[in-house]
């Protein structure tokens, strides 16, 4: 399976569905499913039963994840979607770069 170009705290841009247009913080990522949770983004409501942490019990709004391939990391330049292109820097850190403006979006070291 190959590298994900989304990472939990990225800013994306939903290209498609019901939020489309919209831009978030990841949450979380499912790598596995290849769907990510993004703050405010696929709300969806559930029925909660009364516990002590709701008392009264309910609906509640609730994030839902979202296939990757509906969401575009935004350039940190630009503030638009862009792509995301990888390169070996120095000392063999993995750099993480956007495709539009060439600006480093996150440096990640390499697992050992």
């Amino acid at each position: 399976m190959s590298k994900l170009h989304i990472k939990k705290g990225d800013t994306v841009f939903v290209n498609a569905g019901e939020d489309k247009g919209k831009t978030g913080r990841v949450l979380k990522v499912y790598i596995d499913k290849q769907r990510a949770l993004v703050d405010g983004i696929n709300l969806v409501t559930k029925s909660t039963k009364p516990n002590a942490k709701s008392p009264q019990g309910g609906f509640t709004k609730k994030e839902a994840p979202v296939h990757i391939s509906n969401l575009n990391v935004v350039d940190p330049k630009s503030g638009k979607p862009t792509r995301i292109g990888r390169k070996v820097g120095a000392k063999g850190v993995l750099i993480r770069f956007a495709k539009k403006s060439g600006k480093i979006i996150c440096s990640v070291m390499p697992s050992v």
